[in-house]
């Protein structure tokens, strides 16, 4: 059985695949209580982002949005499609498109953070009471590393 991936690019001011997109982070948030967004917020996001979109057969496996200066809004892959290279792939699209990525990242997802430190993010600054829920975000950032604050793995360890 052949497997195929097939890569989609919407544009801003497109919202092309945003109910699709939606749902899967809501599937992710139910099971992993992160991607908090409102649909509000999340919707106009999508729309003035560059949304790249990974489909597997025509099953959404996962996407990046990210806007003009490379800042990373969302970054989602199914649960089930995880450890097969389709982040990383998503991060690789957007850095080939910034000289610099940047994001940010709840300081208790491990999970995440361990992806982002293996593809080069590097912690610029902490940020007290970031989310709507008062939780800590690392701001992170990959490319132009000049005044980077440390490793990730160095922060975890703390």
């Amino acid at each position: 059985m052949s497997v195929n991936v097939d890569l989609q690019v919407v544009g801003p001011g497109d919202d092309a695949h945003v109910e699709t997109a939606w749902r899967l982070k809501e599937d992710i948030r139910l099971r992993e209580d992160v991607l908090k967004q409102r649909r509000g917020f999340f919707t106009n996001a999508y729309r003035r982002s560059t949304v790249h979109l990974l489909f597997l057969d025509d099953r959404l496996v996962g996407f990046a949005a990210t806007r003009r200066d490379g800042y990373l809004l969302f970054l989602a892959v199914d649960p089930e499609y995880r450890g097969q290279g389709f982040g990383e792939r998503l991060i690789d699209l957007v850095a080939e498109e910034h000289r610099t990525v940047t994001c940010h990242a709840r300081t208790t997802n491990e999970e995440a953070l361990a992806f982002y430190e293996h593809l080069g993010f590097e912690i610029v600054r902490r940020i007290g009471d970031y989310y709507e829920d008062s939780g800590d975000s690392f701001y992170l950032k990959r490319g132009d590393t000049d005044g980077i604050a440390g490793r990730l793995s160095e922060f975890l360890r703390r």
